[in-house]
């Protein structure tokens, strides 16, 4: 009998999982986390310069910027007093591109 792996689609999801998961799909589920995300992926940018380029406030940019960094789907640099952003999970952009991709097919 052969042996199923953990993530095979037919084993059920630990908790732990299923949280990080949904909360990811909680993070891409927000119009202006996605946009920032979409920035990110072009490269690295300040909270002051993701403010600028997204017409957004920088304490709105600061929020969301803290919910994407609490889930590691971004991380930062300090130069002196700048925080500089950029993606921290290759597998997020993936998704990010490929719902980018489908959503422009329609």
């Amino acid at each position: 009998m052969e042996e199923k792996k953990n993530n095979s689609p037919d084993m059920d999801l630990d908790e732990e999982t299923l949280l990080i998961v949904s909360q990811t799909f909680k993070a891409l589920s927000d119009p202006t986390r996605l946009r920032i995300l979409h920035l990110l992926f072009q490269g690295e940018h300040s909270v002051n310069e993701i403010a600028e380029k997204l017409s957004l406030l920088q304490s709105t940019v600061s929020h969301q910027l803290r919910f994407l960094k609490n889930l590691r789907l971004v991380k930062f640099r300090r130069e002196g007093t700048s925080l500089y952003y950029t993606h921290d999970d290759e597998h997020v952009i993936d998704l990010l591109k490929q719902s980018i991709e489908h959503a422009s097919h329609h």
